[in-house]
């Protein structure tokens, strides 16, 4: 009996242990690399996860323009959660930088903005998994709705996010 005990109380903090490191393990680096089609999550230098994305519809080229429907590369921030998307949830990915504006300038053209890491569009989250089958967005970074509510736990605001070609 006291054995039976023992191997219960053993096998619950065991349980829990293992939830509560699920549950605390954060990332704390992103990295995109769109010739992949792949963006991966670490946390102190492993990899926790890796999801298969849709990229801008523009090609791989890295944006150089307001609407030219490329995703940037470069290292940004995810520094915002938006609230007002027309996407399920949207991570603000702060493009441009200052290489970004400097090309840009040289260029004479404006750079845009408003490059972020989103879930499929309202009312379209029936497509699962299948939106990442073509790139599709205007520059952003998709995922999945059930893919970026779990990015949303294991991402916090603040992120680093590289994104490569």
């Amino acid at each position: 009996m006291r054995l039976a005990r023992t191997s219960t109380c053993i096998l619950v903090l065991m349980i829990s242990a293992a939830s509560v490191s699920q549950k605390t393990q954060q990332a704390d680096r992103v990295v995109v690399i769109k010739s992949q089609h792949t963006m991966t999550l670490y946390s102190h230098g492993t990899a926790i996860k890796t999801y298969k994305v849709a990229l801008g519809r523009g090609g791989l080229a890295p944006k150089e323009k307001s609407g030219d429907n490329l995703t940037p590369e470069g290292t940004y921030i995810l520094d915002a959660k938006k609230t007002n998307s027309r996407f399920h949830l949207a991570f603000h990915v702060s493009y441009p930088n200052n290489a970004d504006k400097d090309r840009a300038k040289k260029l004479g053209v404006n750079p845009g903005g408003d490059v972020e890491v989103h879930g499929v569009q309202n009312g379209l989250g029936l497509l699962g998994s299948i939106q990442h089958d073509f790139d599709w967005t205007e520059g952003c970074i998709a995922l999945s709705n059930s893919e970026i509510d779990e990015f949303a736990r294991l991402v916090p605001i603040g992120t680093p996010i590289e994104i490569k070609h």
